[in-house]
């Protein structure tokens, strides 16, 4: 059992088909149907029902995809590892950030970085914090933003930004008189959020939770500037990062009257190798935190 074999194990596993298998890793059908067949054999068990036009795995298949996946990773980063040692790379950063931090906090940061590195490869994605957690841990991003007081256990994440959450609403609304606003008060306004795997979702979702309010969400968009255009028109209040609203006078920012605070973190594989580049990225963004 080797690395190639479970690779073309894991392809199978994937695509349930041979053929889309060996499309994906750009080789014959006929070479994957024997590596899989080898493997079987020093197994000495058979990893796949298959039919006519699709497989599907048996329960020892089942068994060693969790296996396999953990040991094509490991290669996969050993590989990486001993090249960097050797100098053959130039190295990339995968980083996930969400839309709001990506689009207020992260482009000079991101600028920065590039101009002191510019030999590395920088590739960021853009999506919601659950969702880069889970990317996180399915090895498809190095690094990712994600809120402090979520970060799972198998996780390992360094705090870089600490923010007040704050309602925002337009300048006629009648909370605007208020200098804080409580819960009571925010609860019972139509809400506009962004949608379910957001970090100032799930905030705004456990402080409900936690209070045992019901939100009445009348808009639910992942698009910042309609966000900011409905709070305008007054047709809902929300609540955002002072980053966000800081250059828009016709949006009012008040503090929850029991203050809320994120602790953003920058996160990645507990126990994963942390490549130099990816390194670096770490160092440049907690530097750029003390500088702040």
């Amino acid at each position: 059992m080797d690395g190639k074999s479970l690779s073309y194990f894991l392809a199978v596993a994937r695509q349930q088909s041979f053929t889309r298998a060996a499309e994906q890793l750009g080789i014959a059908q006929p070479a994957v149907s024997v590596a899989i067949r080898k493997l079987e054999q020093q197994l000495e068990v058979q990893l796949f029902h298959r039919h006519e036009r699709q497989v599907s795995l048996t329960d020892e298949g089942r068994y060693l995809l969790k296996h396999a996946q953990r040991i094509v990773q490991a290669l996969a980063e050993a590989r990486l590892e001993m090249a960097e040692l050797k100098g053959l790379t130039k190295g990339e950063v995968r980083v996930g950030i969400p839309s709001m931090l990506g689009s207020y906090y992260f482009p000079p940061i991101l600028m920065a970085f590039k101009h002191r590195y510019p030999h590395l490869n920088l590739v960021v994605i853009e999506a919601g914090t659950w969702q880069l957690q889970q990317m996180i841990e399915q090895g498809e991003l190095d690094l990712g933003v994600i809120v402090a007081e979520f970060v799972p256990e198998h996780l390992q994440a360094e705090v870089f930004l600490r923010e007040q959450m704050l309602v925002t609403l337009g300048p006629e609304h009648p909370l605007a008189s208020h200098s804080q606003i409580s819960l009571t008060d925010f609860f019972a306004e139509e809400l506009v959020m962004f949608k379910q795997g957001y970090f100032h979702r799930k905030v705004v979702d456990r402080l409900a939770q936690a209070g045992g309010y019901q939100p009445q969400i009348s808009f639910e968009t992942n698009l910042l500037p309609l966000i900011k255009a409905i709070v305008k028109q007054g047709f809902g209040i929300s609540t955002l990062l002072q980053m966000a609203v800081a250059d828009e006078p016709e949006i009012l920012t008040r503090p929850f009257a029991d203050p809320v605070w994120l602790d953003l973190s920058l996160a990645w594989r507990r126990g994963a190798y942390l490549s130099r580049a990816n390194q670096a990225f770490v160092d440049f963004v907690l530097e750029s935190r003390r500088l702040t």
